[in-house]
Order: structure tokens, then C-alpha cells, then sequence
């Protein structure tokens, strides 16, 4: 029961410590703090040790992408594994595992810088200031040079319910069946797939076992998180119907397998298009995308978050009370 009862302290401790202090901006004038966060420093270690595992043999080369893999997740999993092992059971050890555990898992979370970003976008776009919204191009990884004030939007909606999963909803649920090392193991695999799982020519080959185990561990919680985001959107008063039949005719539409689930929803409960230039359609163009748009999506996703944590929370007693060794906590 105290396994229990200190992992879900640990959960809802590390959701309140987000929405206090949240992250370091990437933006300035924090990007120096910015690029020391721990997670970023993972994927700077990817970037630095990638290069070294390059070969013009490609069987070679796909082999070594799984090496790269496994010394990225290893490098933060094992040494999470071990301190969760050893300092539980010392005096005092309840109280030192939910620090550092709360510590830990806090970093697998963002909720926070997110809203901040989405919501300066929406006010500089509710100005028609495209100079200050395209300066969070960041927040949605896309050149917004040439975007319009939709399009900017889009983005911001795309990368807010992408991110639904992989930084909200997925930590939940790995820290929910394995613990903190299982959180930790989904965060450090889904880095290397945002540094080097791109199909490009740099990295095809060292990239492509990190892409394909980053599918293979979102694959349920982002259908998951579609089907939660249906749940909300009821529950708000949007278009439920919608979002489900759009996920379902629209997901493939995205070349992510998971994340055009997501996507679609969204789109599909606001009557919105959700578009990548060159790239995708998602949704019907019922309705404009306005800065009331990116906000709804916001209550959408804030809602998908309450209601994973109600789920999962009775998974982690059962587990504390019944399988503690998933956590890595010695029985």
C-alpha cells in the first residue's frame, strides 16, 4: 500500500510542479537554461554519438542504430532502475525515493510550456501579429515563414494533441504499468526518435530501429488518447460524432501511424482542417481556424489529461499492492 500511495503522490506532485514552474523556454531568454534540461541533453548526446555509428555498409549501419538505441535508453533507464531498487528500502528511503522520483518523472512531463506557447499564439493571432506568432515556430517544429495566420494555428493544434500523447498521457501510462524507469525508458525513446527518426538520408538507416520502437510504444496509448479525446469533446459540448468518424477516416492521412489519430480527432470535434503545406488534409474546412480554435483544443487536451490520470490511478494501486516488482521495487 505505501508503494502505492507514494507513486501516485509522485504522479499528481509531478503534474502540480509542471504547472508551477513548468520547463525552460526554448525561446530566449532561457534557451541557455533550455539547453541543459537533462531530456534535451539526451538528445544532444544522440546527436554527438550518431555520427560515430555511420558506415556505407547499410545492414551495418541499421545494426548500429539499434546499438545507438539501446546505449540512449540504457544511459538513463539502468541508473533510474538501480537508485528506485536500492534507496527505497533505506531509512528513510519512502521519503527519498519521492523526491527523486518526483524529480524524475517531472522531466518525462510537459504540460506547462506548452499552454504558455499555445496561448501566446493565440493572443498574437488574435491581433493579427503573424511577426510574433511565427516567433514560437518552435512549439510545432515547422518553418512558419511562409504560413498565414490558420496555418500557424494548425500547427500549434497538430503539435499540441501530438504532444497530448507523447508528453502527457504516454509517461502516465508506462509510469502507471513499470513505474518510474518505464516513464523514463518512454521519454529516452521518444527523443531518439524526435532526433534521429527521420526518413532523410542522414538518417534512414541509423534512425530506423529508433522510429519503428517509438510506433511500437505509442501505438496503443495514441489510439488511447483519440478515444479519450472523443470522451472530451462530448463532455465539453463539441462535436463527439465528428471527431470519431474524422479519427477514423482521416488517421492515415498523416505519415505518422499514431499521431494522425490524434490529429484527426481534434479536427474532426472542432469542424476544423488541420493542414501540413505539401504534406496533408486532416479534417473538413467547416470552420476557420481562429485563436478561439487553439484554445478549444486546449480544454480538450486538458480534459484528456484528467481523465487518463482517473484511470490510471487505480492501475498503480494495483500494481503497488500486487506487482511492485514492475516498478523495479524490491518486493
Amino acid at each position: 500500500m505505501i508503494a502505492a500511495l507514494l507513486s501516485v503522490s509522485v504522479l499528481m506532485l509531478a503534474i502540480v510542479l509542471d504547472l508551477i514552474i513548468g520547463d525552460p523556454s526554448p525561446w530566449k531568454p532561457w534557451k541557455r537554461i533550455y539547453n541543459i534540461h537533462p531530456i534535451v541533453w539526451l538528445g544532444q548526446l544522440t546527436k554527438k554519438l550518431e555520427p560515430h555509428f555511420k558506415t556505407r555498409n547499410v545492414t551495418l549501419e541499421k545494426f548500429n542504430g539499434i546499438i545507438l538505441a539501446l546505449i540512449i535508453i540504457g544511459v538513463i533507464t539502468i541508473p533510474t532502475y538501480l537508485g528506485v531498487h536500492y534507496i527505497y528500502p533505506l531509512f528513510f528511503g519512502a521519503v527519498m525515493y519521492l523526491i527523486v522520483a518526483l524529480i524524475l518523472f517531472k522531466l518525462t512531463i510537459c504540460i506547462k510550456l506548452e499552454t504558455d506557447g499555445a496561448v501566446a499564439v493565440a493572443k498574437a493571432l488574435e491581433t493579427s501579429d503573424l511577426t510574433e506568432a511565427k516567433k514560437y515556430a518552435h512549439f510545432s517544429r515547422r518553418d512558419a515563414t511562409n504560413l498565414t495566420g490558420p496555418q500557424i494555428g494548425s500547427a500549434v493544434i497538430e503539435s499540441m494533441v501530438e504532444n497530448l500523447t507523447d508528453f502527457k498521457l504516454s509517461p502516465f501510462i508506462y509510469y502507471a504499468f513499470f513505474g518510474l524507469p518505464g516513464a523514463v525508458a518512454f521519454r529516452a525513446i521518444n527523443t531518439l526518435d524526435g532526433m534521429v527518426g527521420f526518413k532523410d538520408k542522414e538518417h534512414i538507416n541509423t534512425g530506423w530501429f529508433s522510429a519503428n520502437l517509438d510506433n511500437i510504444v505509442n501505438y496503443i496509448p495514441s489510439r488511447f488518447t483519440a478515444v479519450l479525446m472523443v470522451i472530451s469533446a462530448a463532455l465539453l459540448g463539441y462535436d463527439y460524432k465528428s471527431a470519431w468518424q474524422i479519427a477514423k477516416r482521416d488517421h492515415k492521412r498523416v505519415q505518422s501511424r499514431n499521431h494522425g489519430w490524434q490529429m484527426a480527432a481534434i479536427a474532426g470535434a472542432l469542424h476544423i482542417q488541420l493542414e501540413k503545406p505539401g504534406k496533408y488534409t486532416v479534417g473538413d474546412p467547416l470552420e476557420v481556424i481562429t485563436p478561439d480554435k487553439i484554445l478549444n483544443s486546449l480544454k480538450v487536451r486538458d480534459v484528456s489529461i484528467v481523465l487518463c490520470i482517473l484511470l490510471v490511478i487505480p492501475i498503480i494501486f494495483v500494481i503497488g499492492l500486487y506487482l511492485p516488482w514492475l516498478w523495479g521495487l524490491p518486493i
